[in-house]
């Protein structure tokens, strides 16, 4: 008789998977980290995901909250109390990307064309805040949707921001042959352990992508800010092929940040083969900072929309 540890390991690393269709739009929804594996739109790629008995390489597609980004030796303060955080980016003395990435979710209501996780965050050492995540995903004509609410459910404030962090590709084209647009006016220096020193216009500079310009040989791992924004008080990241076909990222006006990661330091078979495109709701270490930070009070609820779709 199979044991459950057997059975266990005979699961997907990414755990259970979910395929959510509409017409020619397709996504691949996975229990661990609450993130998207795959989406293509009509036969085509448009993320670059991983497989089925892959780990999320690079945190390809992975939801991250509480916080996004890096925070500084995982030391923060919050309402007077030193919090300290385990260092997940050992080598560069950080914690990183929040604590649900690589948790379990759990499928609260699914349908063909979308599902929904949702995963408790229990309080621990470093946030002693109890957060429930909840996540739609959707495919329609117009893309994939993500529809993210993040409620406090303990009894003080707690610190909050999140981000999600999708390549995507263009196939058979190069990065450095893609066109970048990134509506942002500034972006966030960094020190040798991608930390926050200063800020700086983009005008003028190989960080200057207002009107979108082919990429070329600039590598980025780059917080941009000073978002210019839509009627509706969104943003949108464009990438274009000299040929006409490209993806939008588009986020509402909850997400006020975008960093975009040109993939330099992935293993070579991803070396700069497709664009981190990620809307933040916050610069990197906001904890420290309060740049943007989200307080959410007892009871109440966050919610924030993003999505993706080929040109």
């Amino acid at each position: 008789m199979e044991t459950v540890a057997a059975a266990q390991l005979q699961h997907a690393p990414s755990g259970t998977q979910w395929t959510i269709r509409s017409g020619g739009q397709q996504a691949v929804i996975v229990e661990v980290g609450g993130g998207v594996r795959a989406f293509s739109a009509g036969g085509r790629d448009v993320v670059a995901g991983y497989e089925e008995q892959e780990h999320a390489v690079g945190c390809a597609g992975q939801v991250l909250a509480p916080w996004p980004n890096r925070i500084r030796d995982g030391q923060y303060a919050f309402e007077g109390e030193h919090q300290q955080l385990p260092l997940t980016e050992p080598e560069r003395h950080n914690a990183i990307h929040g604590l649900v990435n690589w948790a379990r979710w759990t499928a609260v209501d699914v349908a063909a064309d979308r599902v929904t996780v949702e995963h408790d965050l229990v309080p621990q050492p470093g946030y002693r805040w109890p957060l429930r995540l909840r996540t739609t995903w959707s495919v329609s004509d117009a893309g994939l949707r993500a529809d993210h609410e993040v409620t406090n459910t303990g009894a003080t404030a707690a610190p909050f921001g999140l981000a999600t962090h999708p390549y995507v590709l263009v196939p058979g084209v190069p990065v450095d042959d893609l066109t970048l647009r990134v509506p942002a006016q500034s972006r966030v220096l960094v020190d040798m352990r991608l930390l926050p020193i200063g800020g700086a216009k983009v005008a003028g500079t190989e960080y200057d992508f207002l009107e979108g310009r082919r990429l070329g040989a600039t590598v980025l791992d780059t917080a941009f800010g000073d978002v210019d924004t839509n009627a509706d008080g969104g943003s949108q990241v464009d990438v274009t092929a000299p040929d006409g076909r490209g993806v939008t990222v588009w986020a509402d006006a909850a997400f006020s940040w975008w960093q975009v990661y040109s993939s330099d330091t992935l293993p070579a078979d991803r070396l700069r083969k497709a664009l981190a495109i990620e809307p933040m709701t916050c610069p990197p270490d906001a904890f420290r900072s309060g740049r943007d930070l989200v307080i959410l009070e007892p009871g109440t609820t966050w919610r924030g929309s993003w999505g993706i779709r080929a040109i």
